[in-house]
């Protein structure tokens, strides 16, 4: 997906400030445009029910027209640090957390999230392709942190089952013991673990696909908003990137807030939010289930 110019421009204008969230207290299903701890700061207490954080890696990369670079581990804890704090006031007691890294990253700033959230699990998933290392084993997957506010949160473990090919089929007095049988093949819903084989990162011929050099897929971004959010919930982003998760989660029908700094990522933001409206479709889910890569 590429914008021209007039169409980055007729997007922007969709777009909201972190002025117009202070002045107006209008958040919901909004893409704003801005820095992100200047949005917090704009942002009510307890507004917030379920955070997905896909910060920069500690790794130098270009973003478009800026570039992050590596900091020492020292100083990527300290900036975890501050954006969790600028966030924590927006998430209601019984709000989830997600927060995407990688293997070295999620070493450093698990301690900074231990302070804040109680932490239930780690998600590993394969990113299916990587560079590769001549010293080293190629980097073939990514870590998401699943984190609570309290001991009092949302998990729809229904809405998050997958659909796999069943390999031992058990029976019980004859009949199929949790599977059946579709176009004569069997299949059994089983229920997620953390490790997720099932993702497709998007590339050029996907309908979902950006120049964001790392975006997430928008069927990795449905389980975590389908497990951890009710429909109507509002689900935060503060580093939007792209739109990946204000799409999924508009097209979950939940509402959404997505912060970006980047123009260009805003408004392609806008641009797949509008496509939403007529294509609600999440690659790899058709009728509330998870589908093994391949299969769908």
């Amino acid at each position: 997906m590429t914008l021209t110019e007039s169409e980055t421009q007729g997007f922007l204008n969709r777009c909201v400030s972190c002025a117009y969230l202070k002045e107006t207290g209008d958040f919901c299903n909004k893409t704003v445009l801005g820095d992100s701890f200047e949005a917090a700061a704009a942002l009510p207490d307890e507004c917030a029910d379920l955070l997905i954080a896909d910060p920069p890696y500690n790794m130098t990369k270009t973003f478009g027209k800026q570039e992050f670079a590596r900091m020492s581990e020292e100083d990527y804890r300290a900036f975890t640090e501050k954006w969790v704090r600028a966030y924590r006031h927006t998430l209601k007691k019984t709000a989830s957390v997600y927060v995407c890294c990688d293997w070295k990253s999620g070493i450093v700033i698990a301690p900074v999230l231990e302070k804040y959230f109680t932490v239930r699990n780690r998600i590993t998933w394969q990113r299916e392709k990587g560079r590769g290392a001549a010293a080293n084993w190629k980097n073939g997957m990514e870590d998401i942190w699943f984190l609570t506010v309290s001991d009092k949160y949302v998990f729809n473990l229904g809405a998050v089952r997958q659909r796999k090919k069943v390999i031992a089929p058990y029976t019980e007095d004859g009949n199929p013991k949790d599977w059946f049988v579709l176009d004569g093949v069997k299949y059994r819903d089983t229920c997620p673990s953390n490790f997720w084989d099932d993702i497709t990162v998007p590339y050029w011929s996907m309908r979902e696909n950006t120049p964001h050099p790392t975006q997430k897929p928008e069927k990795l971004l449905a389980k975590l908003i389908l497990a951890s959010s009710n429909k109507g919930d509002l689900v935060l982003d503060p580093f939007g990137g792209s739109g990946s998760t204000a799409v999924t989660a508009k097209k979950l029908g939940r509402d959404y807030l997505s912060v970006e700094k980047a123009e260009e990522y805003c408004a392609l933001t806008e641009c797949r939010l509008l496509r939403a409206e007529s294509d609600a479709s999440v690659q790899g889910m058709e009728d509330g289930i998870f589908y093994a890569r391949g299969l769908k």
